[in-house]
């Protein structure tokens, strides 16, 4: 290891370690793994341990840290060390881990700002997690929130570093990377009035004010700032595109108890209604859904279909795939018009004992008069969420939730596409 020609050492009789501060209390555990292939690993061993493995290039040991990250994320995020795993994992360039990580976090946005390390992201690895529309929170002001947090944890570390002029100009450079691609026009026009109140809104009022004038000009309905801000401002088109929102005028909860006990091809339906439209001035029309959910397969009962040649037969068919059918019921405007919405089927998870949001399907569909139903197959695998009985992973689906791992959950959120 020590004898390649990579390291500079190696012609050296002798050679000196140097190790990192979290590196260095575990270093005789690592060494150790060498003579017994033993060694114990927990959520907060298990970087420093990857980082080690990494530097002295210990691939079996490399492939068994990266399975455990991936099969404690959940527990990783909880106690604190998911944002470290995923920055030292995206410049390591452990792809798979980091897009885990990732899909985690901004899944799960919410449980992790709660936690400590949420102030330890890296600037523009945030940045990024910002631009993007799969980003599933309660709402934008959440969003803000979060971010206050993370900037409030800024401050807290730079101010023994940096004399005050060079801490606020610092912290203003923050709040401008930040804070610009929250979108302000997905905040209603309440919530936007109440960010006048706001300590960091009133300290960078300048900033501020021109941000939220963006919001308000979407929701009076100037058309024509709208136009210029998303075609000169970069990214500007986004700042009108709402995420994946849970609040209940764009959402709604559907669980299914007792799942063990379901007859095959069982059915559960929801009606609900979301706003038809993003902008106040549009008026505040609903649209009704009608979600049947399919987790137990498809059965197509034996019909007859009527052709001008005569009467077929058509057998029975059974699907096994877990489908969910969207149905728009009673479109806003009006009956001619297209109506084109953003749908987000949230499924929940258990790891480690955490519910969580393990799994996201997302998609952009038109309805109209003509197409008022979307089916989407195979939100899940079949199999996995209906092992057969007998087999080794009976009971023991990740995507069942509750006391009792019997509970399918769901979020199914629908937002008008601007």
């Amino acid at each position: 290891m020590l004898m390649s020609p990579q390291w500079s050492e190696s012609q050296e009789s002798r050679v000196t370690l140097q190790e990192t501060p979290q590196c260095v209390p575990i270093f005789s555990e690592f060494l150790r793994y060498f003579y017994t292939g033993q060694i114990r690993i927990n959520y907060g061993v298990v970087l420093p341990i990857l980082s080690l493995a990494d530097k002295y290039n210990v691939k079996d040991l490399i492939s068994l840290c990266l399975d455990y990250m991936q099969n404690h994320i959940a527990l990783a995020a909880i106690h604190g060390t998911l944002v470290s795993w995923l920055q030292y994992t995206s410049n390591c360039g452990h792809h798979n881990i980091t897009q885990a990580c990732q899909n985690f976090i901004k899944w799960n946005l919410e449980l992790v700002a709660r936690t400590a390390d949420f102030g330890n992201f890296d600037l523009d690895i945030l940045v990024s997690l910002l631009h993007q529309s799969s980003l599933v929170v309660k709402d934008e002001m959440t969003l803000y929130k979060c971010l206050e947090s993370w900037l409030d944890h800024q401050a807290n570390r730079l101010k023994s570093q940096l004399s005050h002029d060079e801490l606020e100009a610092t912290l203003e450079q923050l709040v401008i990377a930040v804070m610009s691609p929250v979108r302000f026009p997905m905040m209603s026009p309440r919530q936007l009035a109440e960010l006048l109140l706001f300590p960091l809104t009133k300290k960078y009022k300048e900033f501020f004010v021109e941000r939220m004038s963006i919001g308000m000009s979407f929701h009076s309905g100037q058309l024509d700032k709208v136009k210029e801000v998303s075609l000169n401002e970069e990214d500007g088109a986004l700042l009108f595109e709402p995420r994946l929102y849970t609040i209940d005028t764009c959402s709604s909860l559907l669980t299914i108890e007792n799942f063990h006990g379901l007859p095959s091809y069982h059915t559960r339906t929801l009606v609900f209604s979301s706003h038809s439209c993003l902008a106040e001035y549009a008026g505040d029309r609903a649209c009704e859904w009608v979600v049947d959910i399919y987790p137990k397969g498809v059965w197509f009962k034996k019909f007859f279909l009527i052709v001008w040649q005569g009467t077929v037969e058509m057998p029975e068919h059974v699907k096994r795939s877990v489908r969910l059918s969207l149905t728009c019921k009673d479109p806003s405007v009006n009956s001619n018009a297209d109506m084109r919405v953003k749908i987000g089927v949230l499924i929940y998870g258990l790891q480690d004992g955490v519910e969580h949001i393990a799994r996201v399907t997302e998609i952009i569909h038109r309805f109209s008069k003509k197409e008022r139903v979307l089916n989407l197959d195979d939100l899940l695998p079949f199999e996995e969420l209906n092992p057969q009985q007998g087999s080794v992973s009976e009971n023991t689906s990740p995507f069942l939730v509750g006391p009792n791992k019997d509970m399918l959950k769901l979020h199914i959120v629908i937002s008008p596409a601007n």
